[in-house]
C-alpha cells in the first residue's frame, strides 16, 4: 500500500522540480471566463518560481509555493473580448481569443451528453445554419477516480458552436445557451461533463455525503487496493451458427432456407419466440429504385435492444453494442444497386424483450427517394444465450457507478473555474430507490455550492420526462416517486425546475425533443440567475383541502391562470380514502385552483397528477403553456 502511494508522489515531485510554467486543461484558447466576477487563474512551475500575468494593458504578480503550486485573481470584467492573456515565467503560455461571458457548468447522465450530432435529422437546420462563435463549449472527457480529487483533466479544448464543431454540443446545453445568448448577448460558455447511466452519488464529493454512512463505507472500500474486485472470468463463448456456418449469413451467396417470417417493427417474444436471449438474424431483399442505386444513402433503424450489425450485399454498414441510440447507418456510394439488394441485420439481446422497437422509423433514403424498410422479413436463430444461474458472481460495479468517481475526475478539475450556474440533467439511474434521492440531490446541490464557494449558486435541473408503457389503471410507480423527490427539491433555495412529463417518448429513454428542455432552463436561468420577473415554471403544487367529496388544490406559477392543452378538462388527476387505493378523478379548473373528485370516494384524503412512469395525458399548463409538475399529496 505504501509503494502504491509513493510512487506517484515521486514522479510529482521530480516533475515539478523541473518544471516550466504549466496551466490545467480547461485554461486554454478560446475560452470564455465569467464576466463580473473575480476570476482565478492557476497552475503549476517549479518550486517558488516567480510568474507574472499581463492581461489588458496590466501586470499581475505571483509565486509559486515549495509545492509548485500557483494561483492568481484577476479583476472582475465586463463581456467583451478577444483578449490574449499571456503568463511568464522560465518560459511564456501565451491564451489567445478569450472571451468573457457567462459560463454554465452542465452535467447529469445521458440525456445530458447527448449531442446535436445524435438527434441530427430533428436539428438538421440548426446543425446546417446556425453560426454562433460566441457560444463555446468544453466537453470534459469521460474518467473515474476511486481514490481522491484530480487536479487535472486528461484533455479537452473549448470548440465554438459553428461548422462541424457545432456537432458535438450537449443539445441540451446548447438550446440553453443559445437561448441566453440572443437574450443578453454576451458570449456563453458550456462546460459538459457528463455520463449516462450514472447516479448521483458518483457526482458528490466524500464530503457532500457525509450523511450518508454507506456511502461512506463503500468509498472507504473503493480506496482499499486489498479489496479491490477483480474482474469476472469471462463466460463460456457461445457460438453463432450465423458466423461459423460456412458461408456466413451475411454473406452475398448465402441462401436463408428454411427461414420463418417475422416483422419489423416489432420484439421476436412477441411473434414466437418465446423468452429468447440471444443471437437473431433478420433477412429480406429490398427493391432499390435506378435513382437511388450507386449513391450514397443513409439507413434509419429505429431503435433495436439490444446490439446489432447491418449488412448490405455483403458489406458491413453499421453496428450499436447497446439499446438506446437510435440507428442512423451511412451507406457508402456504389454499394446499392438497381432492384433486388439483401439486407441481413444481425441482432444480440441480453435480457427483456429482443428485437425493433415500435413507433420509429425504418426505412432506406437517398436524394428525394425514400424505401419502407417495414413490414416482413425472414429470420433464425443463431445462438441462444445460457440463463444466468441464480448463484452466479454478479460482475464488479463500473467505476463510473462509485460513490465520488466522478466527483473526483470530472467535477473536481473545473471547481476553480468561475461560473454563473449549474444546469443538471439526471435521476434516470437512480429510479430504482427514489426515497434516498430526496436527500441526495440536495445533498449535491450544497456540495458544489461549497466547492465553488458560492453559497448561493443558482441550480437548475430537469425532472425526468415520461418514459415507458402507458398504464391506464391508478399505479405506483418508481418513475413518478423520483420526480416527486425533484419537486421536493425546490425547497433548496435558488434552485429551478424544468417540467419535462410532456416531452417524453413511451419507446426510448432518450426523446428527440432537446429543444424545448434547454429553452425551459434557460427560462428558469432567466428567473433566477439574470433575476427577470418573468413567468418560468409550470404550475407547481402547493396546498389541498377538502371539502365533502371534492379536494381543491392550489397552484403556484399560473400566471394568469390554469389551462388545458387540448382544452378538455384536467385529465391523469387521482383521488383516494383513508385505504390509499387510488382511483381516477375528474377535475374542472376554477381560476388558479383545480377542484377533482370522484363520486365513489366520499371522503377523499390523497390526491396525486401524473403519478405514472409514462402519464396517458398529462395536460394541466399555466398561461405560459408550461406543463404542471407531477406531483402526489394528502390532505391534514
Amino acid at each position: 500500500m505504501k509503494k502504491f502511494l509513493l510512487i506517484p508522489s515521486l514522479l510529482l515531485m521530480t516533475h515539478l522540480g523541473a518544471a516550466q510554467v504549466k496551466l490545467p486543461q480547461i485554461l486554454r484558447d478560446s475560452m470564455i471566463l465569467q464576466r463580473d466576477q473575480p476570476v482565478k487563474l492557476w497552475g503549476t512551475a517549479a518550486a517558488n518560481e516567480k510568474i507574472s500575468i499581463a492581461f489588458k494593458g496590466k501586470k499581475y504578480r505571483t509565486t509559486a509555493d515549495a509545492h509548485g503550486h500557483w494561483q492568481q485573481l484577476l479583476p472582475p470584467t465586463t463581456a467583451g473580448g478577444p483578449y490574449q492573456i499571456d503568463i511568464t515565467a522560465s518560459n511564456t503560455i501565451q491564451l489567445h481569443d478569450i472571451l468573457f461571458g457567462d459560463v454554465w457548468f452542465c452535467s447529469g447522465q445521458s440525456n445530458m451528453v447527448h449531442q446535436l450530432n445524435v438527434h441530427d435529422v430533428t436539428y438538421a437546420d440548426e446543425i446546417a445554419t446556425d453560426n454562433l462563435p460566441q457560444i463555446r463549449q468544453f466537453l470534459v472527457p469521460n474518467a473515474a477516480n476511486l481514490f481522491g480529487p484530480q487536479s487535472d483533466l486528461n484533455s479537452g479544448s473549448w470548440k465554438p458552436a459553428t461548422s462541424n464543431d457545432i456537432r458535438q454540443f450537449s443539445a441540451v446545453a446548447y438550446f440553453f445557451a443559445k437561448q441566453l445568448h440572443g437574450q443578453y448577448k454576451v458570449p456563453i460558455g458550456i462546460i459538459n461533463a457528463s455520463v449516462g447511466g450514472t447516479p448521483v452519488a458518483a457526482w458528490t464529493s466524500t464530503e457532500g455525503l457525509a450523511a450518508f454512512p454507506a456511502e461512506l463505507a463503500t468509498i472507504a472500500g473503493n480506496k482499499d487496493t486489498s479489496k479491490q474486485l477483480k474482474p469476472l472470468p469471462p463466460a463460456p463463448a457461445v457460438q453463432d451458427a450465423g458466423l461459423t456456418a460456412a458461408t456466413k449469413w451475411f454473406s452475398p451467396d448465402f441462401q436463408p432456407t428454411g427461414w420463418r417470417t417475422i416483422n419489423i417493427p416489432g420484439y421476436w417474444e412477441d411473434q414466437g419466440l418465446k423468452n429468447l436471449d440471444g443471437v437473431v438474424w433478420y433477412f429480406r431483399e429490398i427493391s432499390i429504385p435506378p435513382g437511388m442505386a450507386g449513391k450514397s444513402a443513409k439507413v434509419f433503424l429505429g431503435r433495436i435492444t439490444d446490439a446489432d450489425e447491418l449488412y448490405i450485399n455483403g458489406a458491413k454498414v453499421g453496428n450499436t453494442t447497446y439499446q438506446y441510440p437510435q440507428r442512423r447507418y451511412a451507406v457508402p456510394a456504389e454499394l446499392l444497386k438497381p432492384g433486388l439488394n439483401r439486407f441481413v441485420i444481425r441482432v444480440s439481446n441480453y435480457n427483456g424483450k429482443g428485437g425493433f422497437v415500435p413507433d420509429k422509423p425504418y426505412c432506406i433514403f437517398a436524394g428525394n427517394d425514400t424505401v419502407d424498410l417495414k413490414g416482413t422479413w425472414q429470420y433464425k436463430v443463431g445462438a441462444v444465450f445460457p440463463p444466468t444461474a441464480p448463484d452466479a458472481p454478479k460482475p464488479p460495479t463500473q467505476a463510473i457507478m462509485q460513490p465520488t468517481a466522478l466527483y473526483n475526475a470530472m467535477v473536481a478539475p473545473e471547481i476553480n473555474y468561475a461560473i454563473k450556474g449549474i444546469c443538471w440533467y439526471q435521476g434516470e439511474a437512480d429510479t430504482f430507490h427514489p426515497n434516498d434521492y430526496t436527500k441526495l440531490l440536495p445533498a449535491l446541490i450544497s456540495d458544489w455550492r461549497r466547492k465553488w464557494q458560492q453559497p448561493n449558486l443558482p441550480f437548475l435541473f430537469v425532472q425526468l420526462p415520461g418514459f415507458m408503457d402507458y398504464n391506464y389503471l391508478p399505479t405506483e410507480s418508481n418513475w413518478a416517486a423520483l420526480r416527486e423527490a425533484q419537486l421536493k427539491t425546490l425547497a433548496v433555495p435558488n434552485t429551478g425546475m424544468a417540467v419535462a412529463i410532456d416531452l417524453g417518448e413511451w419507446n426510448d429513454i432518450h426523446p428527440d425533443n432537446k429543444k424545448d428542455v434547454g429553452e425551459r432552463l434557460a427560462l428558469l436561468a432567466r428567473k433566477i440567475a439574470y433575476h427577470e420577473d418573468i413567468l418560468a415554471s409550470g404550475p407547481l403544487y402547493l396546498s389541498a383541502e377538502a371539502t365533502g367529496n371534492k379536494i381543491t388544490l392550489r397552484f403556484s406559477d399560473t400566471g394568469n391562470g390554469l389551462g388545458t392543452v387540448d382544452a378538455g378538462a384536467p385529465a391523469t388527476f387521482e383521488i383516494a380514502g383513508v385505504d390509499k387505493k387510488f382511483v381516477w378523478a375528474e377535475a374542472r379548473i376554477e381560476g388558479d385552483k383545480v377542484v377533482v373528485w370522484n363520486n365513489a370516494v366520499a371522503a377523499p384524503k390523497y390526491v396525486r397528477y401524473a403519478w405514472s412512469d409514462n402519464p396517458v395525458n398529462p395536460n394541466l399548463i399555466n398561461s405560459a403553456h408550461l406543463p404542471a409538475s407531477p406531483f402526489e399529496a394528502g390532505i391534514r
